[in-house]
Order: structure tokens, then sequence, then C-alpha cells
């Protein structure tokens, strides 16, 4: 029985010890990017440059997710993305960024072009980019549209 006792609190410790690394960054915002314009594209990394910079000057972490759907895909298109190189320097640097690509969107380019659209190795395909965006507010992200 003082075995078990003695297993329990060092599973518990242990938890307790780890909890914190996996928990979810207390701050959480989600960067709606829905058009071509490389003005908006550098906003949204502006945006999320600034807010990662913030946080980490306080010591917090934050979880930043970029969405791209309609003609803001075309920052996450290998072929087409105006940002690209500031996309592969920001996920190496920031730790708790992400970038979703819609499949819709994906899709309806890939038939209106007749060929596959290459994404940059940083996206992330969703199945819906609008769907992404709710189901980040529900899980407590703030909405941001630069």
């Amino acid at each position: 029985m003082t075995h078990i006792r003695t297993a329990l609190a060092t599973v518990a410790l242990t938890i307790a010890t780890l909890s914190p690394a996996l928990a979810e960054p207390a701050h959480k915002v989600a960067i709606h990017v829905d058009e071509e314009k490389l003005s908006t594209m550098n906003m949204a990394l502006n945006n999320a440059a600034n807010i990662a910079k913030h946080y980490a000057d306080r010591g917090e972490e934050v979880a930043i997710e970029i969405v791209t759907y309609g003609p803001g895909l075309h920052m996450l298109r290998a072929d087409t993305s105006p940002v690209k190189d500031r996309i592969a320097m920001m996920d190496l640097e920031l730790d708790h960024i992400s970038f979703s690509a819609c499949l819709n969107t994906v899709q309806a380019m890939e038939q209106k072009a007749q060929h596959d659209v290459p994404l940059l190795d940083e996206a992330t395909v969703v199945p819906s980019g609008a769907v992404r965006l709710m189901e980040l507010q529900e899980q407590g992200y703030t909405y941001l549209r630069p």
C-alpha cells in the first residue's frame, strides 16, 4: 500500500511539474487575412510580430494563428506569396505562431487553374478558413483583422 501511495505521489508531482509546460498560452489571437493586397499581408505579419514582442517583453507566451482564405490564400501560396521569406523567418523565430490555409479556397483555385496550388511548408491546411476562425474564437482567441 505504501508503494502505491509513493507511486501516486510521484505521478501527481510529475503532472504538477509538467502542467505549466503543457498549458496553453494565456494570450491567443487569430489574425484574419482574406485579401491579396501586400499591405494587408504585411499588416497581419506586423501585428503578429508586435504582439509576440509585447508578450515576450513581459515574459508571457502568446499563441498567434494567421488564417487565410479567399484571395488572402496567396499569402501562403509558394508560387505567389510576396511575403514567403518573412513567414519563414517568423516561423523559425516565434514559438507559438501558425499559418492556416483554407482547403475550400485551395480547391477552388486548383479547379480554376487546372493544376495543383503549392503551399508554403509553414502552411497548415484547414477544411474551412471561416470555420477555423469560428473555432478559434470559441477557444478564447481574440479576433483581429488588419
